[in-house]
């Protein structure tokens, strides 16, 4: 018997342990967080902010739920307001907005499909009307769908990843740039996947890996501008990605046997490493990739 600690450090039993979620699944995509059981914990109770990013504007695709959410809490309790860009969540972005506003920072949602440029500029512009200035990028937004052969990946299918998980972020990029300032950062959300590959999401795996490449050359880009550009790959997170792409049955076991950990990440466990990279904590790192993710070897 060995000790299990659970996030706020309690030792627990190792039985004790929930090691299974629910048989689930959500037809919408990339599916509701409020349809999810157990709710996925996207804020650590004692994590107390200290002003690193205080008064500073930040835009957060995907921001409604997941992984984004998370990142709109930690940047919240570390002074930002937020602006949260999502397709069409408003149960789950309208949560958010009010918990922003409850840790006494301001933001902002606007609904809009990514894939199409034109919405990277209303999200930008809405941002300046709203607080007249951006000094940070989370792109974050994902779609992932399971095939098991790539026979099975149309065109279609195709065509929606890459403009959502990678066009999408060249898109919100070229919209904010001419706003940020030196100083300013942008952060893309990859994935573990970049580096290990995924055997039923190859269409996913591969736009993930675009993106690490993409943090790479865009790093270099706009190096001499004093705008640093990193990335945060994430192992298995419990999001409403999970629900909405996997099987019922395969959620059941989402993450135990992957991860030397033994469980799936919460989206809190990641949002610090957003707060480290859009803060001057990470002043000397750019084109870099931090990775949360249960101790998988990358």
């Amino acid at each position: 018997m060995y000790p299990v600690y659970d996030y706020w450090g309690k030792e627990r039993k190792c039985e004790d342990v929930p090691l299974a979620f629910p048989p689930q699944h959500q037809d919408h995509h990339p599916g509701f967080e409020y349809k999810m059981v157990p709710r996925p914990l996207s804020e650590n109770p004692h994590y107390i902010g200290s002003r690193k990013l205080q008064d500073k504007v930040a835009i957060i695709t995907g921001g409604d739920s997941g992984i984004g959410r998370a990142v709109a809490y930690a940047f919240a309790k570390e002074g930002a307001d937020i602006v949260v860009s999502y397709l069409n969540e408003h149960e789950d972005a309208t949560e958010t907005k009010q918990r922003v506003e409850q840790l006494g920072r301001r933001c902002l949602l606007v609904p809009g499909d990514l894939q199409d440029e034109t919405m990277s500029h209303t999200v930008v512009q809405e941002a300046i009307r709203h607080f007249g200035k951006i000094d940070i990028l989370v792109n974050n937004h994902a779609v992932q769908y399971v095939q098991h052969s790539i026979l099975d990946i149309t065109a279609e299918q195709l065509d929606l990843t890459f403009r959502t998980n990678i066009y999408a972020f060249f898109f919100m990029t070229k919209a904010a740039l001419p706003y940020l300032q030196r100083g300013s950062t942008i952060i893309n959300t990859t994935s573990v996947t970049a580096f290990e590959g995924y055997k039923e999401m190859i269409d996913y795996s591969a736009s993930k890996g675009a993106i690490l490449t993409f943090t790479k050359s865009l790093a270099l880009s706009l190096a001499d501008q004093g705008i640093r550009v990193n990335g945060v790959a994430p192992g298995p997170i419990w999001t409403p990605l999970i629900p909405s792409s996997f099987s019922a049955e395969d959620v059941k076991t989402f993450g135990v046997d992957t991860t030397p950990l033994k469980r799936p990440g919460q989206p809190f466990e990641v949002a610090t490493n957003f707060v480290f990279l859009a803060s001057s904590d990470s002043s000397y790192m750019t084109g870099q990739t931090l990775h949360p993710n249960g101790g998988i070897m990358v």
